[in-house]
């Protein structure tokens, strides 16, 4: 697998176009959904609330192909995502309210007005200041709250890794990995003590909250998206158990648990082998 990795991303630093042709190719995309809205019936019928959905799938098709280190789908998924970009504009454009250009032209006003060290006279020393100075311009143009750009729908995970993030622009952060692991610790005796004394299911459940919050917090101090950690460890499993599936000698329900753990084991085995 590895192997094909790497030659899949030599295959995509091989090619290159120049920027004329990336600007023919978004121009080919841009007439062909001309002609699909006004020639095909099911791209007629779309409007942004029909195609919401299939756009929050995409991107999870995204996020599934860079896991996967699968360039190839990246590219895929690129485009699909770009095809519903185009798509939403289209609908707005028929609406009288912007069109392609006008998203494309603010988003490039917001980058050259968020980049002051490099569209001005602003000095960095380094990624963490951007970062900071990015937030501050944001409250500048009006935004509520630093948080008030984190989506309410965002899963919880991901919610909490966007939130500590970017609260610690502002200096609201811990200062030392050390202090953030003591806070999960923190956490999970008061979890345990909560468990042991029989409290309410619902005060058990804010305290279990509370210890992903700091695992999360963790995890962004040591450089690990939480999220990303535990779809990795999803499919860790899913691999294992499917090959308890597949080699079970009976039906599963008829397997001791000790058949079953020395079947995860040889899995668990042969992965470490393959790694090597």
């Amino acid at each position: 697998m590895r192997r094909c990795f790497v030659k899949t991303l030599f295959f995509f630093l091989a090619m290159h176009h120049s920027h004329e042709e990336k600007l023919h190719a978004f121009g080919r995309l841009l007439h062909i959904m001309d002609e699909l809205r006004e020639k095909c019936p099911w791209d007629r019928k779309q409007t942004f609330e029909s195609l919401r959905h299939l756009t929050i799938e995409e991107t999870y098709e995204l996020a599934d192909a860079i896991l996967s280190n699968d360039l190839s789908s990246v590219q895929e998924e690129i485009g699909d995502l770009m095809l519903h970009m185009v798509f939403y504009a289209k609908i707005a454009s028929e609406k009288g309210a912007f069109d392609i250009a006008d998203a494309l032209h603010a988003v490039c006003d917001k980058l050259i007005a968020r980049h002051p060290h490099i569209y001005g006279d602003v000095q960095v020393a380094n990624e963490e200041e951007v970062k900071r100075n990015w937030e501050k311009l944001k409250l500048r143009e009006g935004k509520r709250s630093l948080l008030a750009g984190v989506p309410n729908s965002l899963p919880a995970m991901v919610k909490a890794y966007r939130m500590q993030e970017k609260v610690s622009q502002v200096g609201f952060d811990w200062q030392h990995p050390e202090e953030v692991w003591e806070k999960v610790e923190e956490e999970l005796a008061e979890l345990r003590c909560h468990i042991e004394h029989n409290a309410p299911l619902r005060k058990i459940e804010e305290e279990f909250g509370d210890l992903l919050f700091a695992l999360v917090n963790y995890g962004r101090f040591i450089g690990i998206e939480a999220e990303a950690a535990l779809e990795l460890a999803n499919r860790k499993f899913k691999r294992r158990f499917e090959y308890i599936e597949a080699n079970a000698p009976r039906p599963l329900s008829e397997l001791t648990l000790q058949e079953m753990d020395a079947l995860w084991l040889e899995a668990k085995a042969l992965e470490r082998n393959a790694e090597e």
